[in-house]
């Protein structure tokens, strides 16, 4: 099978909106290419905020639900991911703030690892030894995200995990774009000072 190769950012932009066009219109097979293009991106970053697969399902639900009853209040200026990013995120919100915590604990999957916070990358023949402290690091870097204020965790999966700018992710958080910086940095400080023992300097 051939590899896919790497997408144009300006013909897949283009796509969308031709997509969005026709979804508007009520064309069902156009919202459900849509969809299809982003429900990977939508669960895995609701998975990663919510930390539960239950509520990572009910926040992908009800994003798509959003995104179908409010099609026509997209404005079109910011990506549809942007969009849907900002939904997810409100959705999450609204069921953190009324649990008060998450008690549900799940890993976060070996991406986190390489995670801008200067940790030891994975190496191929490793010893029984180095695997274990691979599995102690990864638990010791998901109670350290745990730990993080809802607000630091957010900027951090956004910029750190799902690769965003500092400009997208203040339009998903409607929040300012040197908001998202000084957020950044404290989620990362907060992160290394968790993980000091764990790092290599």
């Amino acid at each position: 099978m051939k590899p896919a190769g790497k997408a144009n950012p300006v013909a897949s932009k283009k796509a969308e909106k031709e997509l969005l066009a026709r979804a508007r219109a009520g064309d069902q097979a156009a919202f459900t290419k849509l969809v299809r293009n982003l429900e990977g991106v939508v669960y895995r970053y609701a998975f990663k905020v919510c930390r539960d697969r239950e509520k990572a399902e009910e926040a992908f639900q009800d994003t798509f639900v959003n995104m179908y009853r409010k099609l026509n209040q997209f404005d079109g200026r910011a990506r549809l991911s942007t969009w849907l990013y900002r939904i997810v995120t409100n959705h999450c919100l609204m069921k953190f703030r009324s649990e008060k915590s998450q008690k549900a604990h799940v890993s976060y999957n070996d991406e986190i690892v390489n995670a801008r916070v200067s940790l030891p990358s994975s190496r191929e023949g490793r010893s029984p030894l180095d695997r274990v402290m691979d599995r102690e690091l990864r638990e010791a870097l998901d109670n350290a995200i745990r730990k993080l204020p809802m607000s630091y965790r957010l900027v951090f999966v956004l910029r750190d995990l799902e690769g965003l700018s500092a400009l997208e992710t203040s339009k998903a958080l409607n929040i300012t774009v040197e908001a998202t910086k000084s957020r950044l940095r404290r989620a990362r400080a907060a992160l290394r000072e968790n993980l000091d023992p764990y790092v290599m300097t």
